[in-house]
């Protein structure tokens, strides 16, 4: 006879593009050591203007405002779940999981900062909480990212390779028996940012660079970085593109020619990271950038696989939940060929 374990989780993750909170509440069934999901409900709440310039003043913020916003923040989550279970009529879950929203990530000095007070979260909904996964892997000397690939390899194990389009592109599959990923380049974080330029949030559907030119002086650039060439693993934080990328992205250039070039930039460093011909399974909001998806297919040799929307908008809630559930279960939930850590670890701190 089969044995079922069922769990219902929320997950929550707030993504360097700062387009809104995703919340998934899903329910994560144990098959004899089989997992697969069911979403049942799932949303992006968008942040007002005002979260917007809280969270990204927030690294030059004293210590003592950043603390101070770290519980605001966290609240604020709390009541965000809150109003997500009212609004669905739903049960509280069994816990929230919370990625939290991440202002300093620099592994390389030993530390990572993920906004968002667990303490403060589960005192305004009044669920327990599973939040900061990353700081255990940095201390063991890990780049405490990508975290989401053990979730890639025990939910999406029909795939060759998970690729997720976000602020950044991450990619994971398996090799020589290990799962290997790591980030590979900036895709969002940087579109976004060219598109405010002309007074847009993002470029829809990629009509703008689609529109554009490629310029070859700054592709060779972009593409000449030092960060491409290293091994993995490796890993990406908005330091990195704010001190290396932003600085080539001329004002002096035309706006629709930068995105185009960003664009066969990001599409060409994520062809050269699929070793080998196989399903690439593709999730993250750059999946609604047509544009991008096009040019992928036409660089990349493998099959690439898009599936439903709220898998597709919510996978990295979705797999935080996951990773909740394991550290609820005292399980390894980052592994150490991913992140380059002494050893696998249950990372993430539990408020009952």
């Amino acid at each position: 006879m089969i044995k079922i374990s069922e769990t219902r989780v929320i997950g929550l993750m707030s993504g360097t593009s700062l387009d809104g909170l995703d919340i998934c509440l899903a329910r994560y069934i144990n098959e004899e050591d089989h997992f697969r999901y069911e979403i049942e409900f799932a949303q992006t709440v968008e942040y007002s203007a005002e979260w917007i310039e809280k969270l990204i003043a927030a690294e030059k913020t004293s210590g003592k405002e950043l603390l101070q916003l770290h519980s605001e923040y966290g609240k604020y989550l709390g009541e965000c779940v809150i109003a997500f279970l009212k609004k669905h009529k739903s049960e509280k879950p069994l816990f929230v999981a919370s990625h939290g929203h991440t202002i300093f990530h620099q592994p390389q000095f030993g530390f990572t900062f993920q906004l968002g007070s667990g303490a403060a979260l589960s005192a305004a909904c009044e669920i327990p909480v599973v939040c900061d996964f990353r700081s255990l892997d940095v201390a063991l000397g890990g780049q405490g990212a990508p975290l989401v690939p053990i979730g890639d390899a025990l939910l999406f194990s029909d795939y060759d390779y998970c690729l997720n389009l976000g602020g950044f592109a991450n990619i994971s599959f398996e090799e020589n028996g290990k799962r290997i990923a790591f980030d590979i380049c900036a895709v969002n974080y940087v579109l976004n940012y060219l598109t405010k330029r002309l007074g847009k949030p993002y470029d829809e559907g990629g009509q703008i660079s689609a529109s554009g030119k490629i310029i070859p002086k700054i592709l060779e650039q972009l593409n000449a970085l030092a960060y491409f060439k290293k091994p993995a693993p490796k890993s990406l934080g908005r330091e990195w593109v704010e001190l290396t990328i932003f600085p080539l992205l001329s004002e002096k250039e035309k706006t629709q020619d930068l995105l185009r070039t960003f664009t066969e930039h990001a599409v060409e460093q994520i062809s050269n990271s699929i070793g080998k011909n196989g399903k690439l399974f593709v999730t993250g909001g750059g999946t609604h950038n047509t544009f991008f998806l096009q040019l992928l297919r036409e660089k990349c040799k493998s099959e690439i696989v898009v599936p439903d929307s709220k898998t597709i908008d919510f996978k990295e809630a979705l797999i935080f939940g996951f990773l909740g559930l394991l550290r609820w279960n005292n399980q390894i939930n980052t592994l150490a060929s991913v992140t380059g850590a002494k050893r696998d670890s249950s990372g993430g701190i539990i408020f009952y």
